[in-house]
């Protein structure tokens, strides 16, 4: 009887194991179909995210531009510098597409102070502004001159030196928590010149090296600028290389193509492969594209950027207020042929000359609104991508 029990004993634990080790396969399935599963769901709700996150720029750009008038898409192409009298009033009669702050606008103010005038601009604004500042560094930053920030921006030349590309890439990344802090958008840098004469004008501002060595300067910023959501300027297109200062008079340049190619066009190549946002264009003559018109006004200079380069971003103009293309054109005339040579963006004081003018050619068909739109949809689209447009 004690041996039939035991039997019986050993059998139902037989059972019971077998049972167990069935139900723990069953289980350890179930366990990895779950997890392929998961992982599947993950993978594909990512996809989702990325083709709902273009989607969402495309729409928001979309959606900005069928609330906008003619006159607010105009303005939309205006980086004005920030008027001495009625700054909210301009904003909202001329609808300006950004405000770049001069030395006036930072004299005597504190970190607080400049930040809520940029928030009172932003305020008045039906569609968000981009808010810049010339921060190249060295003897261009206007936050460390009026000391706004402290310690100064260093030059690329003196931080390369210093601590190397490490050096560079770090003083962008202060430069966007200082930025962040006060509401700025654009640095206008990084300076994609090569110069490697030390007494040009240019020099001081670039890395000072020659063609590879800028085009790794600018790569590095670009790419970085891009991490902190920093708007990207190249400038100033085609290259000053060792040329004279256009602020002060007309520059012809006279190199050949092939020296434009194998020099001054590899740093904007370089910024261009790494998505810079903007392209900033100088108002030199340069004989071996256009000997007729300053970069910033020639349709020819801006064929070259757009169908040789090959670059969809944003192009702006340098300062339309600079004497050198005042002697050359006069301002009403200056905005309207920026924009048929080709610029997205016109950066000048003189915008409440300047966009009467547009409009009245617009109404002529001088200038189309097909090409309007196009500037104002690059212009969004990097206002989005800033964060600027919500």
């Amino acid at each position: 009887m004690k041996k039939k029990s035991l039997m019986s004993l050993m059998l139902l634990s037989a059972v019971l194991l077998l049972t167990a080790c069935g139900t723990s396969a069953k289980d350890s399935s179930a366990n990895i179909t779950a997890s392929k599963t998961s992982e599947s769901t993950e993978q594909s709700k990512q996809t989702n995210e990325s083709i709902n996150e273009k989607i969402t720029v495309k729409e928001k750009v979309e959606n900005t531009m069928k609330t906008m008038t003619l006159e607010e898409k105009v303005g939309q192409l205006f980086m004005a510098r920030v008027p001495e009298q009625n700054q909210i009033m301009d904003i909202q009669n001329y609808h300006l597409g950004g405000y770049l702050l001069f030395d006036r606008d930072m004299a005597g103010k504190g970190q607080a102070d400049v930040k809520q005038t940029i928030a009172s601009y932003q305020e008045a604004s039906k569609t968000p502004m981009f808010i810049g500042s010339d921060e190249e560094g060295g003897t261009v930053s206007r936050l460390s001159r009026n000391q706004i920030v402290s310690p100064a921006f260093e030059s690329p030349q003196a931080l390369y030196q210093k601590d190397g590309w490490d050096g560079v890439t770090k003083e962008i990344d202060r430069k966007a928590q200082v930025f962040g802090e006060l509401g700025i958008q654009l640095g206008m840098f990084p300076d994609a010149d090569v110069s490697t004469d030390p007494q040009s004008f240019i020099y001081d501002r670039t890395i000072g090296m020659d063609a590879k060595g800028t085009s790794h300067y600018v790569k590095l910023s670009v790419e970085e600028m891009k991490k902190q959501k920093l708007g990207s300027i190249l400038k100033h297109f085609p290259g000053y290389g060792n040329n004279r200062d256009s602020h002060v008079e007309i520059v012809t340049d006279n190199r050949s193509m092939e020296d434009l190619r194998k020099n001054d066009f590899l740093p904007f190549e370089a910024g261009i492969k790494a998505w810079a946002d903007s392209i900033m264009v100088s108002h030199n003559i340069v004989q071996a594209i256009d000997g007729n018109r300053p970069a910033s006004i020639s349709k020819p200079v801006h064929d070259v950027i757009r169908n040789e380069l090959g670059f969809k971003g944003v192009i702006m103009t340098d300062d339309m207020d600079m004497a050198g293309l005042a002697d050359f054109i006069s301002q009403e005339e200056a905005g309207l042929q920026a924009l048929q040579a080709g610029n997205d963006m016109i950066l000048s004081s003189s915008y409440s000359t300047q966009i009467p003018y547009i409009l009245e050619a617009i109404k002529k068909g001088e200038y189309s609104e097909q090409q309007l739109d196009q500037s104002v949809e690059r212009l969004l689209t990097w206002k989005v991508e800033l964060g600027l447009i919500k």
